[in-house]
């Protein structure tokens, strides 16, 4: 198999009514670097790529053939307080606030575009 360098095997590939907006919650809350960034004629965002961490998060507007879709992601971070706190600033739904887990520090908030993160700290 012959997986692009800078890619992993899977990806999340999201449709949003506002790309533009979800790009900037990335960059607040998970510090993503924006990898690729096409806008279409419209002049919204039609293909979007951020990294946070180590990983790549595709996603676009949506468009007459493509509804919204969002999705539950798992995420490690240095601070999952901190994190969930800037989560919540930024107009985060909490779902479950930061408690310490078997598996680590972890807590959840569906951000405003309808996407469920749980964000640990291992």
């Amino acid at each position: 198999m012959n997986i692009p360098d800078g890619y992993q095997g899977v990806m999340p590939y999201l449709m949003l009514d506002d790309a533009a907006a979800f790009i900037e919650f990335v960059k607040e809350v998970f510090d993503a670097e924006v990898k690729m960034l096409e806008m279409g004629e419209d002049g919204k965002p039609r293909h979007c790529e951020v990294i946070i961490s180590d990983s790549v998060i595709m996603f676009s507007n949506t468009r007459d053939a493509w509804e919204p879709a969002t999705a539950n992601m798992f995420v490690y971070v240095d601070d999952a307080d901190a994190r969930y706190k800037k989560a919540v600033d930024a107009g985060s739904r909490s779902i479950m606030p930061p408690a310490d887990q078997e598996y680590g520090r972890s807590c959840g908030v569906e951000d405003p575009h309808g996407n469920v993160w749980w964000i640990t700290t291992a």
